[in-house]
């Protein structure tokens, strides 16, 4: 299969994990199109929906930068009228935008506003995204949906000590794995996405760990490489799945994974949910 042409949705692609898949997804010739709040930069976190918009064109892509607070179905909609206005469709919905708690926190220190932040961006804007994407997957030749978020498993040790962010991290693979029962009439894959290492983000820098656990982590392209691959299958035969990036390098017979370390020869943290 190609991307080229393609046109694919990404939350959360002002930075991060979303940026590098657009940057990959650009350069295999996909229009994307960049849905994220940040206008204005923010020291800490870097980048808007502006600058990741330019690294994209200036790789050669086409891009679309739409602000876009996904707990609000009435900016979700309007962002991708403006997708589709602008490339006439949409072919591929990443749902990379996700919350976390300052820390991950247990159910006595989890302030309410936190609780609700976190399912209100991993849940509901999460779930709104792709059902508002849906009536134009359906005329993709090759259409899918893929989402940030872990294989479910329900060792009591990746709940005990933070219920509210792993229910929702839980409830958005719940979404993936159902939307490839529902929607596997129209050809439209849903898969899940989680890395089997920590990633070197803003969320792992500045509330997990810092620039120790940075440095035990792998880059953000692991992921990029590995979105690549999955969307690059037919979307009838590829769904359904809780991929872990290590896995999905594997099956394409790559097996030396280490120029994605952030330190050459690191040992590299294990993430969360992942035994």
């Amino acid at each position: 299969m190609s991307l080229k042409n393609m046109t694919a949705f990404i939350t959360g692609a002002s930075r991060g994990i979303g940026k590098a898949i657009a940057l990959k997804l650009a350069k295999e010739g996909a229009n994307i199109v960049i849905a994220a709040k940040s206008v204005e930069e923010n020291p800490k976190l870097g980048g808007t929906i502006f600058s990741a918009a330019k690294e994209i064109e200036d790789a050669g892509g086409k891009a679309l930068a739409v602000q876009c607070d996904i707990r609000f179905e009435e900016q979700i909609q309007a962002a991708i009228d403006k997708a589709v206005a602008r490339f006439g469709g949409i072919d591929i919905v990443i749902n990379n935008a996700s919350a976390i708690s300052i820390s991950l926190t247990p159910t006595e220190q989890t302030e309410p506003k936190r609780f609700d932040l976190m399912h209100d961006i991993n849940v509901r804007g999460t779930f709104f995204v792709t059902k508002t994407c849906i009536p134009h997957l359906k005329r993709s030749a090759n259409a899918h949906i893929l989402t940030l978020s872990p294989p479910i498993n329900l060792d009591p040790k990746w709940l005990a000590g933070h219920v509210a962010y792993t229910v929702t991290k839980f409830s958005m693979s719940m979404m993936a794995i159902g939307w490839a029962a529902e929607l596997k009439q129209y050809r439209i894959a849903s898969n899940a996405l989680w890395p089997r290492t920590t990633i070197d983000t803003a969320a792992v820098r500045n509330l997990l760990g810092g620039e120790v656990l940075a440095k035990m982590s792998r880059t953000t392209d692991i992921l990029a490489d590995s979105a690549f691959y999955i969307l690059n299958k037919p979307s009838a035969d590829c769904t359904g799945n809780c991929f872990i990036d290590e896995d999905v390098m594997a099956k394409e017979g790559i097996t030396d994974l280490s120029h994605y370390s952030v330190v050459p020869g690191a040992n590299l943290y294990r993430d969360l949910y992942v035994d």
